[in-house]
């Protein structure tokens, strides 16, 4: 039989894995808007829809992180709008064994924001649904794009 050993330890003698546990997920705001009311409903729904996306990170404590994904999509139809919806998907993540800042940030940055983006798309999408519009799926955000376009912003300016 073959001796087995694994790379990442915690004993000591070597740095263990890197890992990004998740402790929790949850709702921290959701709302949604119809200013028209009833008048929304009257004529053909061919709306613009924009969709303003943001994340944020505070240390909680230790290696422990707040995540929070904030999503706003507004439809407007002609010159009113037929709904704004905001969700805050937030999240506390364990970021462990990263040797490197930069590393824990990118995992931060990137990788926590689409671990929380499955959670957000559904409930946006339930909201606009029982707001009475047609279903809205947001697309795939390539959160590492993102976050590299981030990084070199500040660069620039820093």
């Amino acid at each position: 039989m073959a001796d087995q050993h694994s790379s990442a330890t915690t004993n000591g003698d070597q740095p263990s894995q890197p890992q990004v546990m998740v402790q929790k997920i949850y709702v921290r705001d959701a709302s949604i808007e119809v200013p028209e009311g009833p008048h929304a409903f009257t004529q053909d729904y061919k709306p613009e829809v924009n969709v303003d996306l943001n994340t944020g990170t505070q240390e909680f404590g230790g290696e422990d992180y707040h995540i929070l994904l904030t999503v706003t999509v507004t439809a407007r139809q002609q010159d009113k709008t037929a709904y704004i919806v905001e969700v805050q998907q937030a999240g506390v993540f364990r970021v462990h064994g990263f040797a490197e800042d930069a590393q824990r940030q990118h995992a931060l940055g990137a990788y926590c924001p689409s671990v929380l983006f499955p959670f957000v798309r559904e409930a946006v999408a339930a909201m606009v649904q029982r707001a009475g519009f047609p279903p809205f799926l947001l697309q795939p955000v390539n959160f590492d794009a993102l976050y590299q376009e981030q990084q070199v912003r500040a660069q620039q300016e820093g």
